[in-house]
C-alpha cells in the first residue's frame, strides 16, 4: 500500500496531464497533436475519402434523371388543386401551367437505368451509379438549402460536411489540405458557407483553389527570399504563436500554426499536383481537358483525383449554376456539355485505377425543379424555365460503399411527390457518414453546452443505397 502511495505522490502530477491532455485533445486544443493526423472512424468504412461533386442552383431531375411522359400531356395545363395545396414555391404561383420535357430517356447497361440524352456520357456509367429520385428536402431557396445539404442546418456558422470528414478521420496528406474546394461556372449562393470549419477550429475548413489559370497561387517564393530564410521566418513565427497558445490556449492559434507550415509544405508538393504533363493523352483527351467548354471542369475532375491520389480526405466540386428559371432547355444543356464528360471521366478513371471502389463519389445540388413552367417574359413563352423544387428530386453517388446500378425512390407521374422510399438530407448525410465508418448519431463535436453533429436531431442511413 505504501508503494501505491508513493508511487501516486510522486506521478500524480503527470498522470494529471496527461489526464488534461486528452480532455484537451478531444476539444481541439491539444498542441502536441496534428489534428489533421489520420484517425480511425467508429468501424471499418468501404470508402477512405470523399469526391462531393456540387451541382449549385438545382438540377431539372425530370430533364436528366427521372423520366415523366406524362407531363408531355399535361403540356401548357394547370394542374389539379389536389396536387398543389399547401405548396410552397420560390417564385412562381400553384396554377402555372405545366411544362413537358422534350428530352428523349432511354436504358442504360445492364440496370436498364433510364438516363436524358442530355447525359450520354453518365449515362455509359448507369452500372456504376446509385441513382436516387426520391431526395427531398426543407428549403426552397438556395442559401438555405445549400447550408442545410452541406451542414445539417438551414442556420449559418455550423460546420460542414467536408470540415466534419477530415474532423473526423483527419488526412492522409501531410503536404496538401485534407478539405480542398475546386469551382467552375458562376458563383454560388452559399459560397464560403458550402465549405466552412464553422465552430470547429479552422484547420478543417476547405481551401479553396482558384477556378481560372493556376489553381494555387504564390507557389514560388519573391525574390531574394530563398528556402532557408523562409523556413526561419515561419520557426520564428511559429514560436511566437506557440508561446501564445500556451498563455492561452485557443484552438485558433494551433490552427493557424499548422497552416503555415501547411502553405510551406504546400510550395513543395504544389507544382507537381498541378503538372498534368505525365499524365497520358488518352487520359486528357478521356476528361475532355484543353478543349471547351469541358476544359474547366473536367481539369477539376482530374485534379480531384490527383488529390485524392495524394491523400486528401475531402474534395468538393463546385460547378454553378443550374438555377434555369428561363430558357431550361439552353441552359440546361450548356451545363451538361461542361460536366457530363469530366463527371464520367472521373468515375471511369477511378474505377480503372482500383480507387473507386474506396472513394465515395456524390453528385447533386440542393433541390429540384418543379413540373411546372416559370415563364419571366411572356411575350417570349419559348423562354420558359421550372422553379424551385424541394419536394422531390434526384441524386446519384458512386463508388465506396454504394451499391451499383441501383435505382432508389419513385415520383408520381409528373414528378411532384415522393411515392416510395423517400430519402431526406440528414437521411443522406447520415448514409454518406456510414460510408467514412461513422456512426452519424456519434461523430459530435461539443460547443456552447450542446452535443453537435452533421444530421442535427434526425437521419438514418438508407441500407438500400449500400453495397
Amino acid at each position: 500500500m505504501n508503494h501505491r502511495r508513493n508511487f501516486l505522490k510522486n506521478v500524480g502530477g503527470g498522470i494529471g496531464m496527461m489526464a488534461l491532455g486528452d480532455l484537451l485533445a478531444r476539444d481541439g486544443y491539444a498542441s502536441s497533436v496534428n489534428p489533421l493526423a489520420p484517425k480511425k472512424p467508429h468501424f471499418q468504412g468501404k470508402a477512405k475519402r470523399v469526391i462531393y461533386m456540387f451541382m449549385e442552383g438545382g438540377p431539372s431531375q425530370m430533364d436528366l434523371f427521372d423520366p415523366k411522359p406524362e407531363l408531355v400531356k399535361w403540356h401548357g395545363k394547370s394542374l389539379p388543386e389536389s396536387f398543389t395545396k399547401n405548396l410552397q414555391l420560390a417564385f412562381i404561383k400553384p396554377t402555372a401551367a405545366v411544362l413537358g420535357s422534350p428530352r428523349i430517356f432511354t436504358p442504360h447497361g445492364q440496370s436498364g437505368m433510364e438516363l436524358s440524352d442530355f447525359i450520354p456520357n453518365i449515362a455509359k456509367q448507369a452500372d456504376n451509379i446509385c441513382l436516387v429520385r426520391s431526395v427531398h428536402t426543407e428549403a426552397f431557396n438556395h442559401h438555405p438549402g445549400q447550408l442545410l445539404m452541406f451542414t445539417g442546418s438551414t442556420q449559418i456558422g455550423r460546420p460542414t460536411m467536408g470540415a466534419w470528414s477530415v474532423y473526423g478521420l483527419g488526412s492522409e496528406s501531410e503536404n496538401l489540405p485534407g478539405f480542398v474546394v475546386l469551382s467552375s461556372g458562376v458563383g454560388t449562393s452559399g459560397g464560403a458557407s458550402n465549405f466552412s470549419s464553422g465552430f470547429l477550429p479552422s484547420t478543417y475548413q476547405g481551401t479553396q483553389f482558384r477556378s481560372g489559370g493556376d489553381p494555387i497561387l504564390y507557389l514560388s517564393n519573391p525574390d531574394g527570399v530563398n528556402q532557408k530564410a523562409q523556413r526561419s521566418a515561419i520557426d520564428a513565427i511559429g514560436d511566437l504563436n506557440k508561446e501564445h497558445f500556451d498563455t492561452t490556449g485557443d484552438a485558433e492559434i494551433e490552427s493557424r500554426m499548422a497552416a503555415y507550415e501547411l502553405a510551406y509544405r504546400m510550395q513543395m508538393a504544389g507544382p507537381e499536383l498541378i503538372d498534368f504533363s505525365k499524365e497520358s493523352k488518352a487520359t486528357l483527351e478521356m476528361y475532355g481537358i484543353g478543349k471547351e467548354p469541358t476544359n474547366q471542369f473536367s481539369t477539376n475532375c482530374l485534379l480531384a483525383r490527383r488529390l485524392i491520389e495524394r491523400g486528401t480526405r475531402f474534395v468538393m466540386l463546385m460547378h454553378a449554376s443550374w438555377d434555369q428559371h428561363t430558357d431550361l432547355n439552353k441552359g440546361l444543356k450548356a451545363n451538361c456539355d461542361k460536366t457530363d464528360q469530366g463527371t464520367a471521366a472521373l468515375i471511369q478513371d477511378l474505377k480503372q485505377r482500383g480507387l473507386l471502389e474506396d472513394t465515395l463519389i456524390v453528385w447533386g445540388g440542393e433541390f429540384g425543379r418543379t413540373p411546372m413552367q416559370e415563364v419571366r417574359n411572356a411575350l417570349d413563352p419559348d423562354n420558359a424555365g421550372r422553379d424551385h423544387h424541394p419536394g422531390a428530386y434526384s441524386m446519384f453517388l458512386a463508388g465506396g460503399g454504394i451499391k451499383a446500378g441501383a435505382v432508389i425512390g419513385k415520383t408520381d407521374d409528373l414528378g411532384f411527390t415522393i411515392t416510395e422510399d423517400p430519402v431526406g438530407v440528414h437521411d443522406m448525410q447520415a448514409t454518406i457518414l456510414h460510408c467514412l465508418g461513422f456512426d452519424h448519431t456519434k461523430l459530435t463535436y461539443r460547443y456552447m453546452g450542446r452535443d453537435f453533429r452533421l444530421t442535427d436531431v434526425s437521419g438514418n442511413v438508407i441500407r438500400k443505397m449500400l453495397a
